[in-house]
């Protein structure tokens, strides 16, 4: 906690910029170690304040006709894609995602997505027939929506586009170490046309802000993405209210090398995956199971692939791999790096950073012969870290990706119809098969300790709306 800074953001409440008080956090620039912005530390008060806006607006948004919310939806994908070079530098200024991966990820999915889920609204089942009765679906009400730092804006919008569709409306804790997007977002909603106290913003701490969300009697959905232990606090925390509880957690994705796979092009598009965002997502493919007859060779090929990964400033369009979010997870990672060296796995790879004597950096490291039970190969890192893990055959292989808590993401390399059938066997929310593309309107979310419900498309908007049945 410090005193303001001198671009100091506010909470964002029935419309107007609220002040939070005298405790602020900063927002540091992770490859520069630098203050580059400040948010109030929020309070219980003020996510009080938020939610009786939340509830007061949803009387007139949830009684519009879906045709009109669904234009401001459109909107403000279209502000979005207008405030593309603003929302990069905001994002890789925070949390230090290479520029270019912010233009087109970090600042573009967010526009397809609400885009996507605005085109839903003429088609979807809005009300429908069975018998004598009318089933209709109505929005939950108030949505608390409480996001985390590695996708800082595309994972606030994958909540607030269904939900405002859906009739809802929103009070929004963002994450306190990337939260300026959130303030360029506020400024798109209300050009959009979004009534005032449809979307709020309470900065804070989760401890805080998070809890005093989770806990209101006032919310009546909690939408959250972040870390599986968090994800259990909050599931408890909503518990005493009944409150409908979203969650989207960790993942420790595999991805399965056949034996006839092209390799060339599982292995590249693997480590890129496994790398995406320096790591830090949440279905990143960490663990690459191959076959043990070829567990050599494929070690030599990731290599050699890794070797092209330039890890350097953000802001250079050469960089494929930025600072970690925070000199927090820069040692997370590489504790994980040093513990998968001393139970014994290979380091067959670490990158260089050599000349970064600043920033949150960590060296790109691929491991082999990692055990499938190793500590590197069960518990998510969240840092540009491979396994290598061999198997024996295609049983042991899939009760290898099986074997973590986690159930989010996933991958299958192979001849088409036998890595499809192989895809089926994975207890995961999503397989990609042969690289196949990321598809924005396809619903998204886990098995087991990944969490459950889903995001995206019409699945997505189906999380924010009831079904009442009416017998006639």
């Amino acid at each position: 906690m410090a005193a303001p800074t001198q671009n100091a953001h506010q909470h964002w409440i029935a419309g107007e910029n609220v002040s939070g008080g005298g405790e602020h956090i900063d927002v540091v620039n992770p490859a520069t170690g630098e203050v580059v912005a400040g948010v109030p530390a929020g309070t219980a008060a003020d996510v009080d304040r938020a939610v009786t806006a939340a509830n007061a607006a949803f009387v007139d948004w949830s009684a519009r006709p879906v045709a009109e919310r669904a234009a401001v939806v459109k909107a403000i994908s279209d502000g979005l894609a207008a405030r593309n070079a603003d929302i990069a530098a905001a994002v890789t200024s925070e949390m230090g995602s290479p520029l270019a991966f912010s233009r087109t990820v970090q600042a573009g999915l967010p526009v397809m997505t609400s885009a996507g889920v605005a085109g839903l609204a003429e088609s979807f089942p809005w009300s429908e027939e069975i018998g004598n009765s009318l089933v209709v679906r109505e929005p939950v009400g108030v949505v608390g929506a409480i996001t985390p730092w590695n996708y800082p804006l595309h994972q606030i919008v994958a909540k607030i586009a269904p939900a405002l569709l859906a009739g809802c409306t929103v009070v929004l804790k963002p994450s306190e170490i990337a939260p300026l997007t959130a303030a360029i977002l506020a400024e798109i909603t209300a050009a959009a046309g979004l009534p005032a106290g449809a979307f709020n913003i309470v900065h804070g701490t989760g401890p805080v802000v998070g809890e005093a969300i989770a806990a209101h009697p006032g919310v009546d959905m909690i939408s959250f993405t972040g870390s599986t232990r968090a994800g259990k606090r909050v599931s408890v925390v909503a518990s005493d209210t009944i409150k409908r509880v979203a969650l989207e957690l960790g993942g420790k994705s595999a991805n399965v090398i056949l034996d006839d796979a092209d390799l060339g092009k599982a292995v590249k598009v693997g480590l890129a995956n496994a790398w995406i965002n320096g790591g830090q997502t949440c279905t990143a493919w960490t663990r690459m199971l191959v076959p043990a007859s070829k567990h050599d060779e494929i070690v030599e090929m990731a290599a050699a692939a890794a070797a092209k990964y330039r890890v350097g400033d953000p802001n250079d369009e050469t960089t494929r791999i930025g600072p970690m979010s925070s000199a927090a997870q820069q040692e997370r990672v590489n504790g994980y790096i040093e513990r998968g060296a001393a139970d014994g796995a290979t380091v067959a790879f670490s990158g260089d950073v050599i000349g970064l004597d600043r920033g949150a950096y960590v060296a790109p490291t691929i491991f082999s012969g990692v055990t499938p039970d190793a500590a590197i190969a069960q518990e998510e890192i969240f840092g540009p870290v491979l396994s290598v893990i061999p198997y024996a055959d295609e049983e042991q292989a899939v009760a290898i990706a099986n074997s973590t808590v986690y159930g989010l993401a996933g991958a299958v390399f192979g001849e088409a119809d036998h890595a499809l059938a192989v895809a089926k066997r994975l207890r995961t929310g999503q397989v990609d098969v042969n690289g196949g593309s990321f598809n924005p309107m396809a619903p998204f979310g886990g098995y087991k300790q990944s969490g459950n419900g889903r995001e995206l498309g019409r699945f997505g908007l189906e999380e924010f709306l009831e079904v009442k049945s009416i017998q006639r």
